[in-house]
This record gives structure tokens, sequence and C-alpha cells, in this order.
């Protein structure tokens, strides 16, 4: 099985303003991307995992990297690099989604035990590593393999999207 990605983020801004005389604007885009080949070097990946996952009221998962997740055929994904990673909570969520490294055999993903984001309803996070990274974010098995996600309340159920991009070697 073969895997080409690419992963875009673009933002773009228009100002507005009434002057003398008519009115003027100002547009400002960035536009960043990343494009993988298929393999497993720099700039290459060879897995991808993507999912609508729901958690109940109070809910939390540990997703694990390493072998616990299965691709669109039913495959188990067994990562050992991370690439690329986006989570976006759904705006009709009543609570946060909250991506934390957790204390116990986390993906360093943040930079130390029990860091993370709270996403608000719409709210989405993403990150890349650049092309020429062979390395991108390690997934050590037993010691390194979780990516915990938790309903921030206990009120209502809440569903987000994910996908995370990699490597097998």
């Amino acid at each position: 099985m073969s895997l080409t990605s690419s992963v875009r983020l673009a933002i773009q801004g228009v100002q507005q303003n009434t002057v003398d005389l008519g009115s003027s604007s100002a547009r400002r885009t960035v536009e960043l991307a990343i494009s993988l080949a298929a393999g497993t070097g720099a700039g290459q990946a060879d897995l991808v995992f993507a999912d609508t996952r729901t958690l109940a009221a109070s809910g939390t998962e540990d997703l694990d990297l390493a072998g616990a997740l299965a691709d669109a055929f039913g495959v188990a994904q067994v990562f050992a690099r991370v690439k690329a990673i986006a989570v976006k909570a759904a705006t009709g969520n009543t609570n946060n989604v909250q991506v934390t490294r957790p204390a116990s055999n986390g993906l360093v993903l943040f930079m130390a035990a029990g860091d993370g984001i709270a996403l608000r309803p719409g709210q989405m996070f993403a990150t890349a590593v650049g092309a020429a990274d062979a390395t991108g974010i390690a997934v050590t098995a037993a010691t390194g393999d979780l990516l915990t996600i938790t309903n921030s309340a206990g009120s209502t159920t809440v569903s987000y999207d994910i996908v995370i991009i990699g490597c097998s070697a």
C-alpha cells in the first residue's frame, strides 16, 4: 500500500477602510505547506489514521499510536514516528476537547507530561514537521506512544476529528 500526503495551512485576512474619495483594502495571505511522498525517510510518510470520535461526558481515551489504531482498511497502524497531527473539536460541542501528553507513556508532542491544549467548540490544533525532517515525533512502544483526549466536563458528549500521518519505521 502506498501513501502520498500533504499538509496545508492557509490564513487570509482582508482589511478594508474608508478613506478620502473612496475605500482601500489590504490583503494578507500566508500559505504553509509540506508534501510527503511514500516512504519512511525525510519528506516521507507511509501511515495515516483518520477518524471522527465521540467521548462520553467526562470521558477520556488514550490513543495508542504503537498499534491500537486502524486505517481505513482495518489495518493496525504501528507508528514509529509522527509527521503531522491535526485535531478539530466539533462545532456543536458544549464542552472542550482536551489533547494532552499523559504522565505515563505519553507521546512527546507537548514538552512535559500533563501539557496540552484545550480545544473549544470548533477550534482546531495542528502540527507538522518540515519536509527535511526525517525524525518527526518519535513513538516508542510502552514508553512514549499515548495521546490522551478528554471531554472537559460532565454535562454532554463531545466529538472531534483527528488525523495522524507518520512512518512505520
